[in-house]
C-alpha cells in the first residue's frame, strides 16, 4: 500500500516502538462477541462528521461511517471503501476503485456518494483548506471516482481517511440544508456500527453492522458512549469499572492518578499524527486584543516552563508555534516570548494602558472548552503579575463554547487544536483570511488576516516538494508568532486510558478516530 512520507515515521517512530514495548497493544486473536463502554466528556450536538470537527462528534462518527482509506500504525495507507486508488502522472487526479459494500439501510454504494460526500466536505466542513483544490469528482461508473485536482494535493490521501471524510449516502444527506438533515442525529453510513440509541447529553449505543463490508468485522456486538461531563466522575468510572475506555485525558495528576490502578493501561500511543497544541487564543477584533503589542506582552507574561513542569508534571513540552515540534515542518526559528514580568508591563504601558489605581489595567473574559481547565486557571493567577483581571467563563457544554468562540462573542480562549497530520488539513484552516466562518468551531475563530500569510499558505498547500514546503512554513511560523494572534503554550500531553480486558485500543495513528471494527474483549 502506498505510505506515507517516510518522514513520518522517523518523527513519530520512537513513540510507537515505547508504546510495543508497554505491551499496550495485544497480539491474542481477536473474539466475537461482548461491549465495551467508552467515555464521552461532553453533549454530543450531532453525528456528521462531514460538517463538523472535533473529538465530541469524531469519535463516535469514525465507527458508523467508513472513508475511502484508512492508515495503519506503520503510517501506511489501507483499503477501507476503496479497494485501491492511482494518481496520474501529474497528480492532478486520483481514482479511486470502490468495493462492493452497503450503507446501514441496505443500499449500494456508490461513486456518486463518494462524489457528493467529498464536494460536501469541502463546501461545508470547517477545515477549509483540506479539499481545496478539489474541482470536481468524476463519476465514470459505479464503482469508480476520480478527484481532478486544480493543483497538485500533498496530503489528499490523509484527507480521505476516517476522522475526515465519512462517505454519506447522497439519498438520506442531499436534500435540503445538511446543517438541519434529521440524520445527523439519526445517521446512515456504512461503517462497522449503527445507531442504536442516541440522547445527547446521557449516552450513545452503537450497534454491530451485520451487513458490514469488511468480513468477519467488527468483532464487538455493541459500544456504549456513555456521557460524563465532570471529570471527576469520569475517573471514577474507570476506577470503579463502569466504563472500559478513556479515549482522550491530559490532566497529569489524572494520569498518574489512574496509574495506579492494576486494572488499567495508560498509553500515549496513537496521537503521533494529530499534535495536539494547546494555546490561548485572542479574539484580534476586539479591543485591546486588536493590538500586537498588547498580545506579546501576554505572552511574556506567561511561563511556558512552569505549565510543562507544574502543571503537566514534565509529561509534556512547550509549543513555540503553530506546528507541533518531532513534525516534519516544524521551525524553532521563532519568538519564544520567554518568562519576562517587567517587558510584559512595561509593553502594557507603552500600549496606552496603564495601571488604575486598583492596580487593574483592563479586564479580559477567557473561555475554556474544558472545565475545570488548568490552562484556564493559571492564566487568571499569573496575568494578576501585569495588571489584567481575568474572568474565568465556564461553558456548560460544548456547543456553547463552539457558539461564543466561534461568532466572536469572547475576548480571548483556552483551546487544544490538532495540527491533523499535515498542515495543510490542520494548521491553515485556523489562519487563512477565507476560513473565518462566523458559527464554525476550529475555524479561524481569531479572525486573524494578513495577506501575506495568506500567499505563503496557498504556494504551501500545493508544494509538493518537501524542502521547499519545509521552507515556507518556517517562515509561516516566524511571521505568525511575531504576530502573535495565539499564544502557544505546550503540546498537551494526551494519554488513552483502558482496561486491560480491550483489545486491540490503538490501531491507527488517529488514536480513537478508528472504525473500531478491530476493538475486542479478551474476557
Amino acid at each position: 500500500m502506498m505510505k506515507v512520507k517516510r518522514i513520518w515515521q522517523i518523527a513519530f517512530g520512537l513513540s510507537f516502538i515505547l508504546a510495543l514495548i508497554t505491551g499496550s497493544q495485544s497480539f491474542a486473536e481477536p473474539k466475537h462477541g461482548g461491549s465495551l463502554t467508552v467515555l464521552h466528556n461532553s453533549h454530543i450536538p450531532h453525528l456528521n462528521n462531514a460538517i463538523r470537527s472535533g473529538t465530541t462528534t469524531g469519535y463516535p462518527a469514525t465507527k458508523i461511517f467508513a472513508s475511502p482509506v484508512r492508515l495503519d500504525m506503520n503510517y501506511e495507507f489501507q483499503p477501507y471503501l476503496a479497494e485501491s486508488w492511482e494518481f496520474s502522472d501529474d497528480k492532478l487526479s486520483l481514482t479511486l476503485k470502490l468495493k462492493e459494500a452497503r450503507f446501514h439501510d441496505g443500499q449500494p454504494i456508490t461513486s456518486k456518494d463518494v462524489a457528493f460526500s467529498i464536494m460536501t466536505i469541502k463546501a461545508k466542513h470547517p477545515f477549509k483548506t483540506m479539499l481545496e483544490p478539489v474541482e470536481k469528482v468524476e463519476t465514470p461508473d459505479a464503482r469508480t471516482a476520480i478527484i481532478r485536482l486544480s493543483r497538485r494535493h500533498p496530503a489528499l490521501l490523509m484527507a480521505l481517511t476516517p476522522p475526515l471524510c465519512p462517505i454519506l449516502p447522497e439519498h438520506v444527506y442531499g436534500k435540503g440544508d445538511i446543517r438541519k438533515n434529521p440524520a445527523n442525529l439519526n445517521p446512515v453510513g456504512s461503517g462497522p456500527f449503527k445507531v442504536a440509541k442516541f440522547k445527547a447529553d446521557e449516552y450513545l449505543v452503537l450497534e454491530k453492522n451485520e451487513d458490514f463490508f469488511i468480513p468477519e468485522r467488527p468483532y464487538l456486538d455493541r459500544i456504549i458512549f456513555r456521557i460524563i461531563p465532570d471529570a471527576s466522575n469520569r475517573l471514577l468510572a474507570m476506577e470503579n469499572q463502569e466504563a472500559d475506555v478513556y479515549p482522550e485525558i491530559h490532566n497529569a495528576n489524572s494520569i498518574l492518578r489512574l496509574q495506579k490502578k492494576s486494572h488499567l493501561t495508560t498509553t500515549p500511543e496513537g496521537f503521533s499524527l494529530i499534535g495536539p497544541l494547546a494555546w490561548l487564543e485572542f479574539n484580534v477584533k476586539k479591543e485591546p486584543f486588536n493590538k500586537k503589542e498588547v498580545r506579546q506582552a501576554i505572552a511574556y507574561a506567561l511561563d511556558k516552563n512552569f505549565i510543562t513542569k507544574a502543571l503537566y508534571r514534565n509529561m509534556s513540552v512547550p509549543a513555540t508555534g503553530p506546528i507541533a515540534p518531532g513534525t516534519p515542518f516544524y521551525s524553532d526559528k521563532v519568538a519564544m516570548y520567554d518568562l519576562d514580568i517587567k517587558k510584559a508591563n512595561k509593553m502594557l504601558d507603552d500600549a496606552g494602558y496603564p495601571k488604575k489605581a486598583d492596580g487593574i489595567r483592563f479586564e479580559m473574559t477567557l473561555d475554556a472548552e474544558n472545565h475545570p481547565d488548568l490552562l484556564q486557571q493559571y492564566a487568571k493567577a499569573q496575568l494578576k503579575q501585569v495588571g489584567i483581571k481575568v474572568i474565568e467563563r465556564a461553558s456548560p457544554d460544548f456547543a456553547t463554547w463552539a457558539d461564543r468562540t466561534s461568532n466572536g462573542k469572547h475576548d480571548a480562549t483556552i483551546n487544544v487544536v490538532f495540527n491533523w497530520g499535515d498542515p495543510v488539513i490542520g494548521v491553515h484552516r485556523t489562519y487563512v483570511t477565507s476560513n473565518i466562518k462566523p458559527g464554525a468551531p476550529y475555524s479561524n475563530t481569531s479572525q486573524y488576516s494578513n495577506p501575506e500569510i495568506d500567499n505563503i499558505l496557498d504556494e504551501a498547500g500545493g508544494e509538493m516538494d518537501m524542502d521547499k514546503r519545509k521552507a515556507l512554513y518556517a517562515k509561516f511560523q516566524e511571521i505568525i508568532v511575531d504576530d502573535c494572534p495565539l499564544i502557544y503554550l505546550t503540546v498537551t500531553p494526551y494519554h488513552l486510558i483502558y482496561n486491560k480486558k480491550v483489545g486491540n485500543p490503538v490501531t491507527s495513528p488517529w488514536g480513537f478516530f478508528q472504525p473500531g471494527d478491530e476493538l475486542y474483549v479478551k474476557e
